[in-house]
């Protein structure tokens, strides 16, 4: 079970792990590599351009006669081969939006959050009174110390979608610490889970977690 500790970093309890992260989830791994492939794929801009030998403008002139100068025969400079010629099968400006049913993603979401809770990587964090400021304190909360924050497993904390001032809190303080990545239950994907070796979640995102996907099947 994970543990809940304090804005100082205190373990004061233990969480139970939500019914819907518990069970084996062995089998979706294709459905956690087809989610993680559409979040990456959907941020692709697709603006990737280049021109083809009909659409370099000039060339239009024989570059020399076709016999009699001993070198080969060459109708444009616009050929591919020639420096500034066009590109052969070179990107075009595309979309790479994929889809992917909901029940798939949502059962590659609860996938990842089960192996992250059946690794004992999970910790709760009660932000209720949190009002950590500078950095350092808060690469103590996390890590026991600064030094520590260095070279510590990379964390993800995520606080809830109504903690709007602890969430303010938290990104000002960890907005520094290198290894640390923030962020909100409404914007966590697949991705950012498998991302992260360690999550902290505030009491609220558990509650929002467990409440949101307290019907999950496995």
């Amino acid at each position: 079970m994970p543990n809940v500790i304090d804005p100082k970093g205190k373990v004061v309890s233990e969480a139970p792990v939500p019914a819907a992260f518990t069970g084996d989830f062995s089998d979706k791994a294709n459905a956690v590599y087809r989610a993680v492939h559409r979040e990456l794929s959907n941020r692709r801009a697709g603006t990737a351009s280049t021109l083809r030998r009909d659409e370099v403008r000039g060339g239009g002139k024989k570059p020399w006669k076709q016999k009699g100068t001993g070198r080969a025969r060459q109708g444009s400079t616009r050929s591919p081969q020639w420096r500034h010629g066009g590109v052969v099968f070179g990107p075009l400006p595309r979309s790479y939006v994929t889809s992917l049913n909901k029940k798939e993603r949502r059962a590659a979401f609860v996938a990842v959050l089960a192996d992250r809770f059946a690794a004992g990587a999970v910790t709760v964090l009660d932000a209720s009174g949190f009002d950590v400021g500078k950095t350092k304190d808060f690469a103590t909360l996390l890590y026991g110390s600064v030094k520590a924050a260095k070279d510590g497993p990379r964390t993800l904390v995520v606080y809830g979608a109504g903690e709007v001032q602890q969430g303010v809190l938290i990104e000002r303080a960890g907005r520094n610490l290198q290894r640390v990545g923030i962020t909100s239950t409404a914007a966590l994907d697949v991705k950012d889970v498998l991302g992260y070796a360690r999550l902290v979640l505030t009491q609220g995102a558990y509650d929002t977690l467990a409440a949101k996907y307290g019907e999950s099947k496995s």
